[in-house]
């Protein structure tokens, strides 16, 4: 395990929040011999026996219940873990006092000796991190594909040996107190509204977002999508390190063209055909350009790159294929947690569309969706805490039918259905008022339909009976 700057034998770091990646920091400041203060809003008797048995290994003393200055005071710095809001009141507590405040991405910056591909944006991060790490490996490259996509990059330093290169995942939470964090290769693929509610306002999202750059020198690479806004704004304030970019224009280093990627190397064009693989949609075509523009700036070529492209396959929940009943297609965007991921999701779906949306409001302006759904959308039927909010801002140009159920909702759609539809859930809000997470949500309906076809089976049998 590499050698840590920030952390000296006894230094005493207080973990705030033991999930997933405050876990990891737990087990990784203990092997650099930091003596570790572990607070979270469980009660100590809450915690699973695995969790217990790793602050006894460790050595770590636990505040549970709640979190107090006091005890967050004994750290020289606080390691924030991502889901916790930095203007936590505890938390602006400690910092007036002195405390410092450091994330899960400036740990781990001074500790890092592989070369480091970053990805952020508001959609498909973890869909263009994933194919990026895919078409490394193609390459012959060992990769370590990490982040906000499941694994903590805390991980990544307590291998025996380093990767050759290592994609993380970074969300705005994380970039929130990323410290010197320095990707070679940045990826901001889109910016729109979300976790409002968290940030407290748009432009605190963005400046978050924007923290990817911060730290790059000249000799690295950002990657910036120019057919968004305010990606093209933040791109124009980095010209003095030749951003590289990628679009729809053919003035893009990465520009797109139907259903092929052109990537501009000096004086020639490589094309890059992605007819018969999973990219080949409006959203798929514009995350494969920032991935494969990511992928030659880590080393691939171009055979591996197209090897990989053709082998992905698609990530679940994500514009996921779930059926035909009926003639009805049924798809599973649970996701889609934000506006941008619906208006997405639209983009790529029928021309008449039942869809399913809602859950807990994250803060988001619903009046965004009106254009997408006022184009495509038949029925609208809401399900979770934000459905009266949502349906308000969206009634009068759309018809919307209130379930307090997704079973519910799942057949209420099918009965409104004809052939030639298609039901979409796509919720533009956090899961966690009725589900477990995102992917709860999407098994649920993922199974909703297939009760439906085991009733179009059960029917069609019992006529072929009766006949």
């Amino acid at each position: 395990m590499m050698h840590n700057e920030m952390i000296q034998e006894g230094t005493p770091v207080v973990v705030l929040g033991f999930g997933i990646t405050g876990r990891v920091a737990l087990r990784y400041l203990s092997m650099l011999g930091a003596r570790v203060y572990v607070s979270d809003a469980r009660p100590e008797k809450k915690l699973s026996p695995q969790e217990r048995a790793l602050l006894q290994e460790c050595g770590a003393e636990y505040e549970g219940g709640a979190h107090s200055l006091e005890f967050l005071r004994q750290g020289e710095f606080i390691f924030i873990s991502p889901g916790i809001p930095v203007n936590l009141k505890v938390v602006v507590e400690a910092k007036k006092a002195g405390v410092n405040i450091v994330g899960e991405l400036a740990l781990a910056a001074p500790a890092l000796q592989c070369p480091v591909v970053a990805v952020t944006g508001t959609n498909g991060k973890t869909t263009v991190t994933t194919l990026i790490g895919d078409l490394l490996r193609a390459a012959g490259k060992e990769v370590f594909v990490c982040g906000n996509i499941g694994r903590p990059l805390l991980e990544c330093l307590m291998l025996e040996q380093q990767p050759d290169v290592a994609v993380v995942e970074v969300s705005s939470f994380q970039l929130e107190n990323c410290g010197k964090f320095r990707p070679d290769v940045a990826v901001l693929l889109n910016i729109t509204p979300d976790h409002i509610d968290w940030h407290g306002s748009f432009a605190d999202y963005i400046a978050a977002k924007a923290k990817i750059f911060s730290q790059q020198r000249s000799t690295d690479t950002a990657i910036l999508y120019t057919d968004d806004v305010i990606c093209l704004e933040l791109a124009e304030q980095l010209q003095e390190r030749a951003p590289v970019l990628f679009g729809h224009s053919r003035d893009c280093h990465g520009y797109i063209c139907e259903s092929e990627v052109y990537v501009r190397r000096q004086n020639e064009l490589e094309k890059y055909d992605l007819a018969g693989t999973v990219f080949d949609n409006p959203v798929g075509r514009v995350n494969c350009a920032a991935a494969i523009l990511a992928a030659k700036s880590a080393g691939s070529d171009w055979h591996s790159i197209m090897d990989g492209l053709h082998s992905f396959k698609a990530l679940p929940h994500r514009m996921e294929y779930v059926a035909v009943i009926d003639g009805v297609s049924y798809w599973n965007d649970s996701k889609a947690t934000n506006t941008g991921a619906v208006i997405s999701a639209l983009k790529q779906a029928g021309q008449r569309i039942i869809l399913i949306a809602g859950g807990r409001d994250k803060g988001e302006d619903y009046r965004l969706l009106r254009d997408s759904l006022r184009a495509k959308v038949v029925k609208l039927i809401l399900i979770g805490e934000a459905a009266e909010s949502i349906g308000r801002q969206l009634e009068d140009i759309v018809e919307v039918d209130y379930l307090p159920s997704l079973e519910e909702a799942v057949a209420k759609a099918s009965r409104v259905a004809r052939p030639g539809d298609t039901v979409l859930l796509s919720p533009a809000c956090a899961s966690f008022d009725m589900f477990e997470s995102y992917e709860h949500r999407g098994r649920i309906f993922r199974e909703s339909v297939a009760g439906l076809q085991l009733k179009r089976d059960a029917a069609t049998l019992q006529t072929g009976r009766e006949e």
